[in-house]
């Protein structure tokens, strides 16, 4: 039987937001007595208390409380493990400078260590809220095929990017700087360095924060406008503002500009899509994976103003920044928005309505 659109986006809203039904309200019943005898299944309501209520909703601990715990935990030891890593290892102050080049070791440790902060923080609130932690964008019954796809289109939406620039003269190759078992070697180093880059920053912006601002707009949208779309409007709210802070997250990187601040929240809101197809970060982590690969290494462009050490190609804008990227890379171009809107496009026509729900049902 065929499901109207409007149905079929709620039950996968709904199956996303797999939290908003976990228990059932808890039903109290009297004591027997002499007097006044009630039935063992009458349920006899009772008025819950207000510092209970603070807390706990009807899907448990109240969204608000959620993020404010998660936070303040990833913030503590963020903080104890920062102050940790530069007694150990004093950063060179001319890595934040236009042109620095970042080594595979601390480009990999840069990441793995607030990954593993990110995931650990996250088990705890999914003990916490007794949900499991597959629901918060890891989970997915089709991890693989979705993840290898996004680096599959990745690749090939980054090379047509770089192609649009090469030809229009915004961007030089000047020489081809590794050969022989190098290029296998660096290639698989950063490969697994941009892995970790795509699961740290999808997890950390549109994991456990997203699923739970979800939660929680969800409710407010359903108590004030009495919705049955409330977990839809709750979603793309959280997406929103998940996007704008993630672009604005960028704005500490060096040679970074207002073009590539506002390509990466755009990019962000394009992740958000796949994560409302799919129900889980990994076609978003595919491509985010081979993106930053592939100008990193393959193409040794900038990325969002950051170089690496040991990349395939030397290369060099030319022309206008607007145009060229300039210090910020190809996501400095105003040809990033042609191409973001090419890969929505891909989102839509390649993940299409059937898949919705799939990987969250996984969850259930």
């Amino acid at each position: 039987m065929e499901q109207s659109h409007g149905t079929f986006r709620i039950r996968y809203c709904w199956t996303y937001a797999k939290g908003l039904a976990l228990n059932d309200p808890i039903e109290y019943h009297s004591p027997l007595n002499a007097e006044n005898p009630t039935p063992v299944n009458q349920v006899v309501p009772t008025r819950s208390s207000t510092l209970r209520d603070v807390f706990i909703g009807q899907d448990g601990l109240r969204a608000g409380w959620s993020l404010l715990i998660f936070i303040a935990m990833i913030a503590a030891i963020a903080f104890c493990a920062n102050r940790i890593g530069h007694k150990l290892h004093v950063p060179d102050p001319n890595s934040a400078k236009p042109g620095a080049e970042m080594s595979p070791l601390f480009g990999i440790l840069a990441e793995a260590i607030p990954f593993v902060i990110v995931v650990f923080i996250t088990w705890i609130m999914s003990k916490i809220e007794r949900r499991p932690l597959g629901v918060y964008g890891l989970g997915d019954s089709r991890k693989l095929s979705h993840f290898f796809s996004g680096m599959a289109w990745g690749i090939v939406c980054l090379s047509l990017l770089i192609l649009t620039l090469w030809k229009s003269g915004f961007l030089v190759f000047d020489s081809r700087l590794l050969f022989g078992s190098d290029v296998f070697r660096y290639g698989a180093m950063w490969l697994f360095g941009f892995l970790l880059v795509g699961l740290l920053e999808e997890y950390i912006t549109r994991g456990y924060i997203q699923y739970t601002l979800t939660r929680g707009l969800a409710s407010i949208y359903r108590w004030a406008f009495k919705t049955r779309h409330s977990a839809a409007l709750g979603f793309w709210t959280a997406a929103v503002i998940m996007s704008l802070l993630f672009g604005f997250g960028h704005r500490n990187n060096p040679g970074e500009s207002p073009i590539g601040l506002l390509s990466a929240g755009l990019a962000g809101f394009v992740f958000c899509l796949s994560l409302w197809r799919t129900g889980s970060l990994w076609w978003a982590i595919g491509l985010h994976t081979s993106w930053d690969w592939g100008q990193s290494f393959l193409y040794g462009v900038a990325d969002s103003g950051m170089m690496v050490q040991h990349h395939l190609f030397a290369t060099h804008p030319v022309g206008k920044p607007i145009l060229s990227g300039g210090t910020t890379g190809p996501e400095g171009s105003i040809f990033i928005l042609a191409v973001l809107a090419l890969i929505a496009l891909i989102i839509v026509f390649t993940l299409p309505r059937e898949h919705y729900g799939r990987a969250s049902r996984a969850f259930e």
